[in-house]
């Protein structure tokens, strides 16, 4: 097992608010498996690895420990009109002033 790796998927799914159940319906697997990558008995394959960072939205650096840099919350604009996406924008960018 890759040192860390465990502790970054489970933190990485409690992060985005997702049960192991719900990471396994994304990946099509078990969520035993699941649960076995996040307990240390089982390595996740390139395929799996690759899948979990784009669910994850970080790099397979991040998941793998290379990059310690913990990755930037992302706002879902999923369903939202580009006016919508302004204001948010704009929001952030008042809150950060």
């Amino acid at each position: 097992m890759i040192n860390g790796l465990p502790q970054r998927l489970q933190e990485m799914r409690i992060k985005f608010g997702l049960s192991q159940r719900a990471v396994a319906k994304q990946l099509e697997i078990s969520p035993s498996v699941v649960s076995a990558y996040e307990t240390g008995e089982r390595t996740p394959s390139t395929e799996i690895l690759l899948a979990l960072s784009y669910l994850y939205k970080c790099s397979t650096d991040y998941l793998l420990g290379k990059d310690r840099n913990t990755p930037e919350v992302t706002i879902s604009t999923e369903g939202l009109n580009s006016e919508q996406i302004q204001a948010i924008i704009s929001l952030i960018k008042t809150m950060k002033a």
